[in-house]
């Protein structure tokens, strides 16, 4: 894990939302790694660095992301500066994502 990710960790992973929506790390989504994932939400997110910022980067996060969202996933991008910077903000965020229903068109669960 990068330092912004260690850092984000370091909260996700202590936080449970009415005992069900807890956070993995490194989850698999098809062919893809998720940073983090909340399950019982449907919801990834994942902390970008410099090298997200280059166009073919920029093209492969865009054909992930359409990837997760056709199969029910949300998804939350951060910027390592962003968790460097404005934890608090970047936290409510993803709280505030939490409390949204998903939004996907497949229902069943997803894979453990």
């Amino acid at each position: 894990m990068t330092d912004a990710e260690r850092i984000l960790w370091s909260r996700l992973r202590r936080k449970s939302f009415d005992g069900k929506n807890r956070f993995r790390r490194q989850h698999p989504i098809g062919p893809y790694i998720a940073d983090f994932a909340c399950v019982a939400a449907w919801l990834v997110v994942e902390v970008d660095g410099d090298t997200h910022g280059t166009e073919e980067k920029i093209v492969h996060d865009k054909r992930r992301d359409a990837f997760m969202r056709a199969r029910g996933w949300r998804v939350v991008r951060v910027t390592n500066l962003d968790v460097y910077k404005n934890l608090d903000v970047v936290l409510e965020g993803i709280w505030r994502a939490l409390a949204l229903p998903p939004s996907g068109s497949l229902r069943s669960p997803p894979p453990p």
